[in-house]
């Protein structure tokens, strides 16, 4: 299959008609939601054969047993946050976890188009589901929101991102798949995109009817713990914590009147047991 390639003129003229085909239902992003799964794919091809060629990319189709068991308790977590009745792009986002084997990396991010990475080092650090459960719903949020894709645009515009999604500027894809990792200074989210991805990460566990609606607070607390001891993880790199973000979510968890008993940990028992913790 051929390649498609637009001149600069050809990619405003394109950028212009997206705008006006699909401002009015996207969250004032100007791409669509395919240009999401587009770009997301792209990104995803490119962190995989990244950690892949490091060796540290657990694949979903390994014949490993402890493999198999790791993303089989680690699905369940993320398919209760997905089918919580509060994810908006639950079926328009070909959704997918992956799991990088960096036992020194505290962190998980998703690209646009709902690709979701974790680092082992982030299952190893925490000690309850439902935190990470907490962590995955924010992750969840920042591609459902879009916040992603939002920022990318303010990055680098729409022309230059276009190009990225259509598979044709290998260089810049580089970089936002390196950015999007943290692996390069890391995607800068507003306050407010941080904000809203804590708030809808309190609505998907409380959809659950499963975890602890507040378990991205326990979280963070476990966090600011680590930075008062002068050892911020990686996490706080691409995720800014807020005096009062602890607060917040807790607040929004008893406005809402949703459950904040803890889950039984399972499948996080089972997914660190797999992983060798």
């Amino acid at each position: 299959m051929k390649k498609l390639f637009y001149t600069p003129l050809g990619l405003l003229a394109l950028a212009g008609m997206l705008t006006f085909s699909s401002c009015d239902s996207n969250d004032g992003v100007i791409f669509s939601v395919q240009d999401d799964v587009n770009l997301g794919q792209q990104v995803a091809h490119e962190v995989d054969s990244t950690y892949r060629a490091q060796g540290k990319l657990l694949e979903r189709n390994s014949t490993n047993s402890n493999t198999q068991k790791a993303y089989t308790s680690l699905d369940r977590i993320v398919n209760r946050v997905l089918t919580s009745g509060e994810v908006k792009y639950q079926q328009e986002f070909p959704w997918s976890v992956k799991i990088i084997r960096d036992d020194e990396t505290l962190n998980a991010f998703a690209s646009p188009g709902g690709q979701i990475y974790v680092f082992t080092g982030l299952i190893k650090y925490l000690e309850d589901e439902d935190h990470l459960a907490g962590v995955l719903a924010h992750e969840i949020a920042h591609a459902d929101k879009r916040h992603s894709v939002k920022q990318l645009q303010r990055d680098y515009g729409i022309a230059l991102l276009l190009t990225v999604a259509l598979g044709n500027n290998p260089s810049t894809l580089k970089q936002i798949a390196a950015q999007l990792s943290g692996s390069l200074a890391g995607l800068k989210f507003s306050r407010d995109a941080e904000t809203e991805a804590d708030e809808a990460s309190v609505a998907y566990l409380g959809g659950t009817k499963h975890y602890a609606c507040d378990g991205a607070a326990g979280f963070f607390v476990k966090m600011e713990q680590e930075q008062q001891q002068g050892a911020p993880p990686e996490f706080l790199s691409t995720h800014p914590s807020p005096e009062n973000r602890i607060q917040h979510i807790q607040q929004l968890a008893e406005k809402r009147g949703c459950s904040t008993a803890s889950a039984p940990d399972t499948d996080f028992q089972q997914l660190k047991t797999a992983l060798g913790f």
